[in-house]
């Protein structure tokens, strides 16, 4: 095997970068996992060496020798922080110059997601986590896509913007401005006090790191689906954002009354499929009634060596021989 036989696949996070080596014919010969690589959070030059460093790991892992200039036929990039399109070329000049292959796809993340469900890299993508963002292509190849610059680009839904909702509602709750909500314990009993009211002070006085917030995603869930009115109010503010996301997408992609897959990923996603997709279903079929929802549960790298497949010519046998290769995850219908 000889590198001109390679696919380098990158999915590269705000919390880890996964890195796949998949040869033309759907083969995985390596996958390695390490730290972050956001742009946004460590710079662009560190951000490309954390991939490069990653993929140094893979070569060796895949038992070939070391690069030493080698290129691979095609990297396929996707990386958090490539939300504007000057950001997007920035990033795809840098990857470029690092001669990691011949041909290169650099694109958002969430373009991962896009792919590792459909397999295609058409229709619409939305994921949450640690923020939320919204990315569809469309046959002919119009793309849709939005800042998502958090709050000031007026994003919300992210696992923060939950759990200070969260937390809000507690005290809220606590000192009778709102309903009483067993969010209040449960967000205090988690960090150790014994009022959501004390958090709030630990964080107005330092002693709670504010980032932390971002942990209480799944007690937010947890209430709601025990039944907690102030929970499920916050549970369906988020989903009402998901389906505004993707019905402006769609209208975008001027693909609202046509047949097209949309599909759901991410974190907070995820743990609350059990309250919020067949709603976020439902109310984007009541605007886009050709939709088919899905939500995404294979790892994003693995829709980057699809693209990264594609890219390369490969047939329909790779992409089935790559996805035999999982041994978690798989996308689940909805609707």
């Amino acid at each position: 095997m000889t590198a001109n036989d390679v696919i380098v696949a990158v999915d590269g996070g705000n919390s880890k970068t996964d890195v796949l080596l998949v040869r033309a014919d759907g083969a995985v010969l390596a996958s390695v996992r390490g730290a972050g690589s956001s742009p946004h959070q460590l710079g662009l030059d560190p951000a490309i060496q954390v991939v490069d460093g990653l993929i140094d790991r893979a070569w060796l892992a895949a038992g070939l020798p070391a690069r030493d200039g080698t290129k691979a036929a095609v990297a396929a990039v996707f990386m958090a922080g490539a939300d504007l399109p000057a950001e997007e070329v920035a990033l795809t000049d840098a990857v470029t110059a690092q001669g990691w292959a011949d041909h290169n796809l650099v694109a958002n993340d969430v373009f991962a997601v896009l792919w590792a469900a459909t397999g295609a890299g058409y229709g619409v993508a939305v994921t949450v986590g640690a923020g939320v963002n919204c990315v569809g292509t469309s046959p002919s190849g119009r793309r849709a896509w939005f800042p998502a610059l958090g709050g000031i680009t007026g994003d919300w839904g992210g696992g923060p913007d939950i759990g200070m909702a969260a937390l809000g509602a507690g005290v809220r709750g606590e000192d009778g401005r709102g309903p009483h909500t067993s969010l209040a314990g449960a967000v205090a009993g988690y960090f150790g006090y014994a009022t959501a009211l004390e958090v709030a002070v630990a964080i107005h006085q330092g002693t709670l790191d504010p980032a932390r917030l971002i942990e209480l995603p799944r007690l937010v869930v947890a209430a709601a689906e025990a039944g907690d009115a102030e929970a499920l109010a916050i549970m369906r503010h988020q989903g009402s954002e998901v389906t505004r996301l993707v019905i402006a997408a769609l209208r975008q992609l001027e693909m609202v009354d046509s047949p097209v897959q949309v599909v759901l990923g991410g974190s907070v996603l995820a743990s609350s499929r059990s309250i919020l997709l067949e709603s976020i279903a439902a109310s984007i079929r009541a605007e886009a009634p050709k939709a088919q929802t899905s939500l995404c549960m294979t790892r994003p790298v693995v829709g980057a060596a699809l693209a990264g497949l594609s890219l390369a010519g490969a047939n329909g046998k790779a992409e089935m021989r790559l996805r035999a290769w999982l041994d978690e995850g798989w996308v689940e219908g909805i609707a």
